[in-house]
């Protein structure tokens, strides 16, 4: 990792594709015994069965759902469209309801030699809806779902087949109604539930969650989250339990709740850690730095893929048992902590190279697990992760899961920018992360390599604020809450591009950054915290005259 640069700015023009989507009036079936007959309809056994996938392209995964805790994952081929399909036993001549949540390009969904219905491509959930009516004979369908040839992944979730189950009526008993329906928590987005379970003569296979008389959610057990909801909106639930016949239960008692207001607030989290890397220009001792500066967090560059998406520090020292290790060990003892940093410029990244948004998050769980995390940053930069939208997605979505997995740990993205703001793959990371509702804690930007910018503090506060300006609009923030979320990693010295960020132009950012109460504040890197003037950009120096580790103590007076 020799090479100094850390962000770079392409803008490619995207094409953009336009495409007919089908809209199906939908008729509910005449009965008292309308309900999803469908088994295991948003996957939350943990297995895909009773459905069935061709070329065993099917899987259950935790990230990213639509309502419960598991969707499907269906990985299209270039030869097969991992159709995913259940058998069910219907009435003939009888009006049934088909519809589920999906995400991907070109999701299908339908019944075998009947109607369906398809979408294009949303980056969130979508949902489906069509109708059919069963044959004067018919007394099973088969329900599919699938993707399209070489259009990637596909996923869905929260699958419901409405209407009256086979069988001729033998079982007419409903189960009892859910009781005790809570709110076990809540954000600006979701609502989670819970609720006693119902009993039933045969027995009851899922739950369906309305907010007022739409349903909005499907799940096997006695606890749900409801997400994609609006801040500040106040929502009644209810629940109703069905069995396999088809037979619903009463509703159980309602439970209002109202969302948190602008999208949660802030994070309460305030970080000042500059990059040490171990692995490259003359790296200090940490303790060293720290008795004489203050600083207590530092920023441990970088952790990348060493093959078959098992991390290592550079690729190629071990998580444990090496200098890296003793470095965390000695800042530890020393009252400290580390953030590592995974990705970088240049290197084999996890991100790019995992295969799927849940092996990523595997790899990251054995660094959290390895140190016993606080915290995580992903450096998300060049052609390969930055300017590649579905690993932009792989990466969110694995920081998702790992969050939800991690209570308490929080998740940094760190990317390049601007003089004035985000650029199109800044932006679009920003979208990516509020439609994936990925919970990231830290949006934080590496304002230098401008391409001839000069003004370090003005470019640097004024691509900051326009930071704020996209978390205001995207996640509708207010300006604390959107400041709470930002970080800035600047560069100390020469950059790459000859930009010189003095001692007293840091301490002017360091400050603007206190005042705006920002989260956090890091520089690359404590490494080259070293004066040689006239030295030019190099990996053990800044390049200008300083103090030796002066970078490092300014940086310390953050507080946020």
């Amino acid at each position: 990792m020799a090479d100094l640069r850390r962000s770079r700015h392409r803008f490619l023009a995207l094409l953009g594709t336009a495409a007919l989507a089908l809209a199906g009036a939908v008729a509910l079936p005449g009965t008292a015994q309308a309900a999803n007959i469908l088994s295991n309809p948003g996957f939350e056994t943990g297995s895909l069965s009773p459905w069935s996938c061709s070329g065993n392209l099917g899987s259950v995964v935790s990230s990213p759902v639509h309502g419960g805790s598991k969707a499907l994952s269906g990985a299209v081929s270039a030869s097969d469209n991992a159709q995913c399909t259940q058998t069910v036993s219907v009435q003939p001549n009888t009006t049934y309801s088909l519809s589920g949540w999906v995400r991907g390009s070109y999701v299908y969904l339908g019944v075998d030699g009947g109607a369906s219905t398809w979408t294009t491509s949303p980056s969130a959930y979508s949902k489906l809806t069509v109708s059919f009516t069963t044959g004067a004979s018919q007394t099973s369908a088969k329900i599919y779902v699938h993707g399209w040839y070489a259009q990637g992944t596909y996923y869905a979730d929260d699958i419901s087949l409405d209407g009256p189950g086979g069988g001729g009526g033998s079982d007419t008993q409903a189960p009892t109604a859910p009781t005790n329906l809570t709110s076990t928590g809540k954000t600006s987005s979701s609502v989670s539930l819970s609720w006693g379970a119902s009993s039933d003569n045969v027995g009851v296979t899922g739950y369906d969650v309305y907010t007022g008389s739409n349903q909005v959610l499907t799940v096997s057990g006695t606890s749900a989250t409801v997400s994609g909801l609006s801040p500040s909106t106040a929502y009644t639930f209810t629940v109703k339990a069905r069995d396999a016949a088809g037979n619903t239960s009463p509703a159980s008692n309602a439970v209002s709740v109202t969302t948190n207001a602008g999208g949660g607030g802030g994070t309460g989290f305030k970080q000042a850690a500059p990059y040490l890397f171990e692995g490259w220009g003359d790296p200090p001792s940490p303790t060293t730095v720290m008795n004489a500066t203050g600083v207590k967090w530092f920023t441990m560059a970088f952790v990348l893929d060493s093959g078959g998406c098992n991390p290592a520090w550079d690729g190629n020292r071990a998580l444990s048992g090496g200098v890296d290790q003793t470095a965390i060990n000695q800042i530890r003892s020393a009252g400290g902590d580390i953030v590592p940093s995974f990705g970088g410029w240049q290197g084999s990244k996890l991100g790019a190279n995992c295969s799927s948004a849940s092996a990523l998050a595997g790899a990251l769980q054995k660094v959290i697990d390895a140190y016993s995390l606080k915290a995580i940053d992903m450096d998300i930069e060049n052609t390969d992760e930055f300017e590649n939208e579905a690993v932009q997605a792989k990466i969110l979505t694995a920081l998702k899961t790992v969050k939800a997995n991690n209570p308490g740990l929080k998740t940094i993205v760190t990317f390049g920018t601007s003089t004035t703001g985000p650029t199109y793959y800044g932006n679009r990371l920003i979208e990516q992360a509020q439609s994936l509702n990925a919970g990231i804690d830290v949006f934080t930007i590496m304002p230098f390599d401008f391409g001839g910018g000069s003004d370090m503090y003005g470019n640097t506060v004024n691509a900051t604020e326009g930071l704020k300006a996209k978390l205001k609009s995207t996640f509708g923030w207010d300006d604390a809450t959107a400041y709470s979320h930002i970080g800035i990693s600047g560069m100390n010295g020469l950059s790459d591009q000859q930009e010189n960020t003095t001692p007293a132009i840091w301490t002017q950012i360091r400050d603007w950054a206190n005042s705006h109460h920002i989260a956090r504040l890091a520089f690359w890197a404590v490494n080259r915290d070293r004066p040689c003037p006239g030295g030019g950009v190099v990996s053990n120096c800044s390049g200008i005259s300083q103090s030796t580790w002066q970078f490092t103590s300014i940086t310390a007076g953050f507080t946020g």
